[in-house]
């Protein structure tokens, strides 16, 4: 295990700073925020709301949970966009361990202290676990299914789980302050996938980003295929962006989804156009996804909807990363 964050920051300190960048967030917030502030937990903890303009009650809800509690702050985020709430409220934040929780997640009473033990005893500079999807309707809870299955997602560790060791990214973190001021913070160009960049140039600056099961976090997810579609659509056009600002940093699991894409509408037209023949590869595809759908679905009204959903976050990937404009993001990287 690494100690180089150890040796150059030295241990990390016991007091937590929470951020979370919130936008429409009023039918999750108050339980995101009450599982934070119940941490069993003998450090000093703060939360730190960065609020966009929503159109709900979320900042009523904040203001509430501020009165009640003055350990949680709230920051304006005139933009609303995830990586500039989460640099305003960096900014903020008094405390040298940085742990980012979103608005629709949930940590368990143990979280900081996890993290803190995480953190000291592998030197990691961003440690991380499972993203623990879990809905409530049978949609979302279809949904789940399919993010916590290779066959949906990948085999991404923070998705599916697995032993704990060093990993190119994790989902949401928890940092040393130190480190994530020393690379800039956040790209606040980037609408999606800063994670997943900003992981990137730590692990560039010689810190380790660090993967351990034990780090859970309930996460809800969309409840509409149309509001499925549009956040893989842009998880999909943000990842090429990535890609080509790091070279090197795109692998098969990345490149499926498009080649999916690319190779079902070509078969789908050939065998159209030319011969029966050349739909095979499309018909392919159809049954990977009915049995996909049967080995992931753990009752019959999820099997039924599972392959709707399959199809939505493969082809919405796929479309995202294939049509992703070179001038999606310009080059401005604001530091917090």
């Amino acid at each position: 295990m690494s100690t180089s964050a150890n040796a150059l920051y030295g241990s990390p300190k016991r007091e937590i700073s929470v951020i979370l960048p919130v936008l429409n967030e009023e039918k999750y917030l108050e339980d995101a925020v009450k599982a934070i502030l119940a941490q069993q937990y003998d450090g000093k903890i703060e939360v730190i709301l960065a609020i966009g303009p929503s159109h709900d009650k979320t900042l009523e809800i904040a203001q509430r949970l501020h009165i009640n509690d003055a350990r949680v702050v709230i920051v304006e985020n005139p933009t609303g966009r995830t990586a500039a709430g989460l640099n305003l409220a960096i900014a903020t934040s008094q405390y040298g361990i940085i742990v980012r929780v979103d608005g629709h997640s949930n940590i368990p009473n143990n979280y900081c202290q996890l993290v803190s033990e995480v953190l000291e005893s592998t030197g990691a500079v961003n440690v991380g676990g499972v993203m623990a999807a879990e809905g409530h309707s049978l949609f979302e809870g279809s949904v789940a299914r399919a993010m916590r299955s290779p066959l949906g997602v990948g085999a991404s560790r923070f998705h599916t789980g697995g032993g704990a060791g060093e990993v190119d990214t994790v989902y949401l973190g928890a940092f040393r302050k130190e480190a994530l001021l020393a690379v800039g913070g956040f790209d606040e160009r980037f609408t999606r996938a800063q994670d997943w960049e900003l992981n990137f140039r730590l692990r560039q600056a010689g810190g380790v980003v660090y993967f351990d099961p034990r780090l859970v976090v309930t996460y809800r997810p969309r409840s509409t295929v149309k509001a499925l579609a549009k956040q893989y659509f842009e998880y999909g056009r943000w990842r090429r962006v990535v890609s080509r600002r790091h070279q090197g940093t795109i692998n098969y699991r990345y490149l499926a989804p498009p080649f999916t894409v690319a190779a079902t509408t070509l078969s789908l037209l050939l065998g159209w156009l030319v011969s029966p023949v050349l739909l095979i590869p499309a018909l392919i595809y159809a049954v990977f996804i009915l049995i996909a759908s049967v080995v992931i679905g753990k009752s019959m009204g999820e099997i039924l909807c599972l392959p709707t959903i399959l199809l939505t976050m493969h082809i919405s990937w796929g479309l995202g990363f294939l049509t992703s404009p070179k001038s999606l993001a310009p080059d401005v990287t604001l530091n917090p």
